[in-house]
């Protein structure tokens, strides 16, 4: 499921992507918003594979926040004017819609990202292992080695079987190189379900560890356990 955010002030710009979004079965939306600042502080907490992005807009425009963000999800523009379209491409922009946008215009973006999205799925799903690097040096680590993931400042605390990993990640992206085992927990914890020994409605038992379930992340957590 490719998870999609809707970023533009004009309340029918968004109506009309929001119609396109649910014609397409793969896709999630889960946030359509006429507030920029809005979007920046959701994905600080929250997974976005690909955001439909107004540029001109109040208070901060879509260059602005593809300037300020240090790893954004996949961006298509969303715009009347023409002029940023060289500058976007420095941002890894995959498309750049001109308004009104219709549907075979839409529907021809979305194929690139669709397409790359899949394929970067397989290749997670078809791998064992984590590829991190710890101290500047690669460290591959099996998946049923972890226990949880951690979120700690601008880093992430990698706790397996046998010692405990610091690198420089967010929750959000590592999210991306996990199985379906892992499942977010809190906002500041991924979890390795298959380890879980014992479940209560606020902490997850894992070996000797307990992790937090925040109720946001609660229904998910127990649907995936099946308690």
């Amino acid at each position: 499921m490719i998870k999609i955010g809707i970023v533009d002030d004009e309340l029918l710009a968004r109506k009309v992507l929001e119609d396109y979004c649910s014609k397409i079965d793969n896709f999630q939306l889960v946030l359509s918003t006429g507030n920029p600042l809005e979007f920046v502080n959701f994905t600080q907490q929250n997974e976005v594979d690909l955001v439909f992005l107004d540029i001109e807009m109040p208070e901060i425009n879509g260059m602005e926040i593809l300037r300020s963000m240090i790893k954004p999800p996949k961006v298509i523009l969303t715009t009347a004017y023409s002029e940023y379209a060289l500058e976007s491409y420095n941002y890894s922009v995959v498309d750049y819609l001109l308004k009104p946008i219709k549907i075979e215009r839409f529907l021809k973006a979305i194929n690139k990202v669709s397409s790359s999205k899949i394929a970067q799925t397989k290749k997670n799903r078809g791998s064992q292992e984590l590829q991190i690097k710890h101290d500047g040096m690669p460290v591959n680590i099996t998946f049923n080695a972890i226990l949880y993931i951690q979120s700690f400042g601008n880093y992430l605390k990698i706790f397996t079987d046998s010692r405990m990993y610091l690198i420089s990640e967010t929750l959000i992206n590592i999210t991306t190189l996990l199985p379906e085992s892992f499942q977010r927990t809190h906002k500041s914890y991924i979890s390795n379900l298959d380890r879980v020994t014992k479940a209560t409605r606020t902490h997850l038992l894992i070996e000797d560890k307990k992790v937090p379930v925040s109720a946001m992340y609660k229904v998910a957590v127990f649907e995936k356990l099946g308690t």
